[in-house]
């Protein structure tokens, strides 16, 4: 099994916004974080961006910092693209399976319209919460 670090876990109250760090979070099985908008049984329950990722949006003279994205989890050390659909992967006592890779942009955010890029559509994937349990900023994932 391959390790991978857990850099941010970030949550918004709303759809659509920008989301803000928390040092833990519950993911609860077949909906999300508890307290994060996109909570709910469905496909795109949780959404994760490497920081190696970021790191390229920032290249490009942006400021960024975790969650400017939207994304609920910033991961260190894991190609979250290079997995197939139904990959599972653990973070502490949790098991999460990659449902979606990338997303169709129907509104450009406000990253693009500075950078005239994003790269949460090409980059972000999405998963849904097999197993529940608490995560935090110091939670360490594996995958195979």
């Amino acid at each position: 099994m391959k390790q991978f670090k857990i850099l941010s876990i970030n949550i918004s109250e709303k759809a659509g916004l920008k989301k803000t760090p928390v040092p833990h979070a519950e993911l609860i099985a077949d909906s999300g974080i508890r307290g994060d908008a996109h909570a709910k049984n469905w496909h795109r329950q949780i959404s994760l961006l490497a920081q190696e990722d970021i790191n390229l949006m920032r290249a490009k003279g942006l400021e960024l910092s975790p969650g400017d994205f939207a994304e609920n989890i910033t991961t260190e050390g894991i190609d979250l693209t290079a997995l197939p659909v139904g990959s599972r992967f653990k973070i502490d006592d949790c098991e999460l399976e990659l449902t979606q890779l990338g997303k169709k942009c129907h509104q450009h955010c406000e990253i693009y319209k500075q950078a005239g890029d994003c790269i949460m559509p090409r980059r972000g994937v999405f998963a849904k919460v097999l197993k529940g349990g608490k995560i935090s900023t110091e939670s360490i994932g594996y995958y195979t």
